[in-house]
């Protein structure tokens, strides 16, 4: 992961929105042929050089965007600005990044978890860039509070212990005091989501993997994730059509996500809906997954729409 870290640097360039600064990753695409303007938007527990290795696939059909979200990544805050870090909020922001970056093109809108949440109110708020759009994909989205696995008590304790982790005390005893190496090498792969996280690592890769989860809590601002985690126990994203058809990419063993509630719901809002499997062990490949190992997130259906001119699509 250290080399492919140092690899993605080459293309992590600053980014300043909204009076917030973070990064973005640019790469070009690895063929010359293939012309798309592809934005990727990652999800939770996120940074720029864990998701290198989908950028490397996606990269041999167009030009490929990342850009960070506030509290995400190692970007400041909406709460530096004075604003609550909600799915409206994040919808805005992605808004503000197409027009800027997407003027006068087309794009390619890939978004992964979190990220399709984001995009979904976006194109509900923003129905103009829907227009702009020539393939949307979701590669494990969800759309509304019943597509997380929990059942109704337990997400109601899980909201309610989110909120309390969000306040501005708490927060800060998590961050410096938990949320350093010796707790989480120790701690962190003992609970069940996280050993569920590392199910595709080996006991060769445990140290590395466990260097990079670090990385990752450390980089991502503790209130924003947990106040976005209570948002998304009573998310409902089926209110208002999209003029789009979606594919949507689901996990064959997605330990976070009820794939029939959220193909329901999807089908609900977009005009279309297509879906492919990943057969992947988990909502995501590992923290660590190269272009290898996260290759399995585009199966061969998807492969084939990207691969066409967009005009076509």
């Amino acid at each position: 992961m250290l080399k492919t870290a140092k690899i993605a640097a080459d293309y992590i360039l600053p980014l300043y929105m909204n009076g917030l600064s973070g990064r973005m990753l640019k790469a070009p695409s690895a063929n010359k042929n293939k012309k798309r303007e592809i934005l990727l938007v990652y999800g939770h527990h996120a940074l720029l050089e864990r998701w290198w290795g989908l950028v490397e696939n996606l990269n041999q059909y167009g030009n490929v965007t990342v850009p960070d979200l506030p509290g995400f990544g190692g970007m400041q805050s909406f709460k530096r600005i004075g604003i609550s870090p909600s799915v409206d909020a994040y919808a805005d922001y992605l808004a503000t990044f197409v027009h800027l970056r997407y003027k006068r093109k087309r794009v390619t809108i890939i978004a992964v978890s979190y990220g399709f949440v984001v995009v979904t109110r976006m194109l509900q708020r923003y129905p103009e860039i829907a227009k702009k759009v020539d393939l949307l994909a979701s590669i494990v989205g969800f759309m509304h509070q019943d597509d997380i696995v929990f059942n109704k008590y337990n997400q109601k304790i899980y909201k309610f212990i989110a909120r309390v982790f969000a306040v501005r005390p708490v927060a800060f005893y998590i961050r410096y005091f938990m949320l350093n190496k010796f707790m989480l090498k120790h701690l962190y792969a003992k609970f069940p989501n996280s050993r569920r996280r590392m199910l595709e690592v080996t006991p060769d890769e445990f140290d590395e993997s466990m260097d990079f989860e670090v990385k990752l809590w450390q980089a991502n601002d503790v209130r924003t994730h947990w106040l976005t985690t209570s948002e998304l126990l009573g998310l409902d994203n089926t209110g208002q059509h999209v003029s789009l058809p979606v594919i949507h990419v689901v996990s064959e063993h997605d330990h976070y996500l009820n794939n029939v509630a959220v193909e329901q719901h999807m089908r609900q809002v977009f005009s279309d809906y297509t879906q492919f499997k990943a057969r992947s062990r988990a909502h995501v490949p590992s923290v660590i997954a190269g272009k290898q190992a996260m290759a399995v997130l585009l199966p061969a259906g998807l492969r084939r729409l990207l691969n066409k001119n967009p005009a076509q699509n």
